[in-house]
């Protein structure tokens, strides 16, 4: 299958200029990016479509002899696209990570001056279970993230105390080198150094020169009145310490709730299914629930509740987040038929029975003479 013209994929005039190449690879990479669509073959085949089309045409030598020769000037050797680069190429797209995806998950990236690379650690991702009733009320809650923690021996920077570093022979201390790749001479990070220019006369020996080590942390985290289930907690430099001292990556807590024996939520909205016995649907009364805050609410059941209603108790729900609102409650009536009845009380009902007119029952009167017309026509 031949590949689609560069400026196509990214949906440019071929004259267009770096800003408009990068405008439209951004607002590309944005939505086709893996992360944003996790599983998803085609988006993965998209992002690395336009990630190539991209790579090719920001570089004025590459773009030039793609102009000239299209995807030609890229075969037998001659060049290829981040698509077909090896893993030690993948340096050559950091730029463009860092600059768009840079505060994706809360920024970070490779930093530093002269060729120096200080990686920032992962982030990490947690999944809280809370109840219904710590939602409503908000808490403090501790848990224990295992993570890397920088090496307190070397102070993260990997090195043995009491030694130094030197010069990495192979990049002479750039932690970039050169090699010649068809048109082009391609720069990438040095694979002895990974990028960082020097190398340490004695790797430390509590973290194997990694600056970082395993631990379990017990941290504390403030759960809001009123968060939802989904809602995403970022905790900023809490997630793994970056590799010989670069910055953490942070902490994400994803929260969800248990499910309620009685309340079911809806937003700020809670709903509640009550059985009523028929007489107190059709005679009228009233009953208590508990609510959240610990109390209990009065509920009126009108004379004549038919099976399904709902009687609304305002301000009875959960709080809304970071707001003083609070939603309601929403008691719907579940009509009991008496079962087991004792010989009294069914000649009771039998004897109602026959008092019976459309005035008591209008909605099955109406029905059934609605129907009885219908076999008759």
């Amino acid at each position: 299958m031949s590949k689609r013209d560069f400026y196509e994929v990214l949906g440019v005039e071929k004259g267009a200029d770096d800003a408009a190449l990068k405008s439209a690879y951004r607002k590309l990479a944005m939505t086709h990016h893996p992360d944003r669509n996790p599983g998803d073959d085609a988006a993965e085949a998209k992002f690395k479509e336009i990630s190539e089309a991209y790579d090719t045409l920001k570089d004025g030598q590459k773009r030039a002899a793609y102009d000239r020769f299209g995807h030609a000037a890229f075969e037998n050797g001659g060049g290829r696209g981040p698509a077909g680069f090896g893993p030690e190429f993948s340096s050559s797209m950091s730029d463009i990570f860092d600059d768009i995806f840079g505060d994706f998950m809360g920024g970070g990236g490779r930093r530093g001056g002269g060729g120096a690379a200080k990686l920032r650690g992962n982030d990490l991702r947690y999944n809280l279970e809370i109840s219904l009733e710590e939602s409503f009320e908000g808490r403090t809650v501790e848990i224990d993230v295992p993570t890397l923690v920088g090496c307190t021996t070397c102070d993260g920077s990997g090195a043995k105390p009491g030694t130094g570093t030197h010069a990495c022979r192979q990049c002479n201390g750039h932690g970039k080198v050169r090699a010649a790749q068809g048109f082009f001479t391609i720069e990438r990070t040095c694979p002895v150094c990974q990028g960082r220019g020097q190398m340490m006369d004695q790797p430390c020996t509590d973290c194997g020169g990694q600056g970082r080590r395993q631990e379990n942390r017990t941290l504390s985290v403030d759960i809001p009145k009123g968060i939802e289930d989904g809602t995403r907690i970022r905790l900023a430099n809490e997630g793994e310490a970056g590799l010989r001292g670069g910055p953490p990556g942070d902490l994400y807590i994803f929260i969800s709730l248990r499910p309620h024996g009685l309340f079911q939520r809806d937003g700020a909205d809670l709903f509640a299914r009550v059985p009523i016995a028929m007489t107190t649907a059709a005679l009228g009364g009233e009953f208590e629930v508990p609510t959240l805050d610990g109390a209990r609410a009065k509920v009126k059941v009108a004379a004549g509740t038919q099976p399904g209603q709902r009687v609304r108790l305002k301000g009875k729900g959960m709080p809304v987040l970071r707001s003083k609102d609070v939603g309601d409650l929403y008691v719907q009536l579940d009509i009991e038929t008496p079962q087991a009845l004792s010989r009294k009380q069914r000649e009771l009902l039998e004897e109602f029975a026959k008092l019976e007119t459309e005035e008591t029952n209008p909605t099955s009167g109406g029905f059934f003479d609605k129907l009885k017309k219908m076999f008759e026509a």
